[in-house]
């Protein structure tokens, strides 16, 4: 399945998992260091939903919940 949103566009995207170390500068310590990063992907909240579209026809699309929660869409 491509979690792709049919309305918005959206996708995953890709950042990153920063591990730190240390005793904060605040708390008393000589500060925290950065000692791994990792790959992760940040995927939106897409959902199967039946919409109805501007031709009165019925289908089954991927859409993200915030399209459908603005009121992009119309539900079937």
């Amino acid at each position: 399945m491509a979690r792709i949103c049919a309305i918005t566009g959206k996708r995953p995207t890709t950042g990153s998992i920063i591990h730190r170390k240390g005793q904060a500068k605040k708390s008393g310590g000589i500060g925290t260091h950065v000692t791994k990063t990792t790959k992760r992907k940040f995927r939106p909240n897409v959902q199967r939903i039946r919409v109805r579209l501007a031709s009165g026809q019925v289908k089954r699309m991927w859409v993200s919940v915030k399209a459908i929660k603005a009121g992009l869409i119309e539900k079937a």
